[in-house]
């Protein structure tokens, strides 16, 4: 089946129009964001049993119909490894595609690797092998080839058999209701807010650097997502990660201080370095509390609680048929050493399942009970 391309407002709302009465909808999106803070959303694919679909927005004015399609209750939206076309989603109008369901989280929880690639669980299911002719072309230049067109349908089309099987296997063991609950939390449009105020959670490393500094670095994490935000450029290419940490550590407070800071050139500091300055300032003014805690390593003693209860959650995980990372990750289990309560790490049927295994770990492991 080839599909149809959509270029024009009337074919747009034609086409959802009629997949409002679809119980699902598979979807998949092409982008660029090597040279924009947003993603550049180029090509959005849809497919049904009966139709396969690829929409173009750089030839649309609107894609109003569309994004009402992708907020259907009654419509689930079927995609693979969802989050970042989430982000492209919720960066259109603050709003990401609902109900959802990710084949990638559904495979993990009837056994496969839990970050199965596409081609890897098309090729599982269907014993297609996917082409990949096309994954470094450039889905901005028009006209789209005929190549293009099908490999990038194809990442809709195998949807189709791939969710099929899955839900099947779903129901048959009962954990339809698991990955359901785990989808809905890749909804929650909170995820993918990028409110300048938290970017300092992006850096790793602000804890060596004393409290003063700290407050510092995250005034300049601050102001470098505001500025590409509003210049819709990478961060890295306002300023880099070193960089925002070398000014931290040097405190520069004049703009030919700025020229001695590695890593910034002559055209960087014209156009930034007032505003470096201002933010340093900013930082220096603050309330010097801690800003990044510092997490000590875990000991001998605390690393073999840690191999121990993993060992349990691996031999849970092969005996439920579950990829291991979907009961409870390494970061998890650490936490819970380190004297994390229990009920607020796992919830619902992670609880059930994983309650007794971590009581019955707890002696050998040197836990106390909770």
């Amino acid at each position: 089946m080839s599909p149809e391309l959509i270029t024009e407002e009337s074919a747009l709302a034609d086409l959802c129009r009629d997949l409002r009465n679809a119980d699902w909808l598979a979807v998949d999106t092409e982008f660029l964001r090597e040279r924009t803070y947003r993603a550049r959303l180029c090509l959005v694919q849809v497919a049904t049993p009966g139709l396969v679909a690829c929409i173009d927005p750089l030839a649309l004015g609107s894609l109003a119909p569309l994004m009402v399609l992708l907020q259907a209750p009654t419509v689930r939206k079927v995609l693979h490894a969802a989050r970042q076309d989430l982000e492209v989603f919720y960066d259109l109008e603050a709003r990401v595609p609902a109900p959802l369901f990710d084949t990638q989280i559904a495979a993990a929880y009837l056994g496969h690797d839990d970050q199965i690639g596409y081609g890897a669980l098309v090729q599982t299911v269907t014993g297609h092998t996917l082409e990949k002719t096309q994954t470094r072309t450039d889905w901005s230049r028009r006209p789209l080839s005929t190549a293009q067109l099908e490999y990038a349908a194809d990442d809709v089309r195998y949807l189709r058999p791939v969710y099929a099987q899955l839900t099947e296997q779903l129901a048959a063991s009962g954990r339809q209701a698991w990955v359901d609950d785990d989808c809905a939390r890749l909804t929650d449009a909170a995820r993918y807010d990028t409110n300048p105020d938290h970017a300092w959670q992006r850096l790793r490393g602000g804890a060596d650097l004393p409290p003063p500094q700290q407050q510092v670095l995250r005034a300049l994490a601050v102001w470098r997502e505001r500025t590409a935000q509003e210049r819709d450029r990478p961060r890295s290419w306002i300023v880099r990660d070193e960089v925002l940490f070398e000014l931290a550590r040097r405190l520069p407070a004049t703009l030919q201080a700025l020229h001695g800071i590695s890593g910034l050139d002559e055209r960087t500091v014209s156009r930034h370095g007032a505003a470096l300055l201002d933010a340093i300032d900013e930082g220096r003014h603050a309330e010097a509390v801690v800003v990044w805690e510092r997490t000590p390593p875990l000991d001998r003693q605390q690393n073999e609680h840690v191999r121990q209860l993993m060992a349990h959650v691996r031999e849970l995980a092969q005996q439920q048929r579950l990829a291991p990372a979907v009961l409870a990750t390494r970061r998890d289990i650490e936490k819970l050493v380190r004297g994390a309560d229990p009920t607020q790490l796992f919830t619902g049927w992670r609880a059930e399942l994983l309650t007794p295994l971590l009581e019955a770990a707890r002696p050998a492991a040197g836990l106390g009970r909770t």
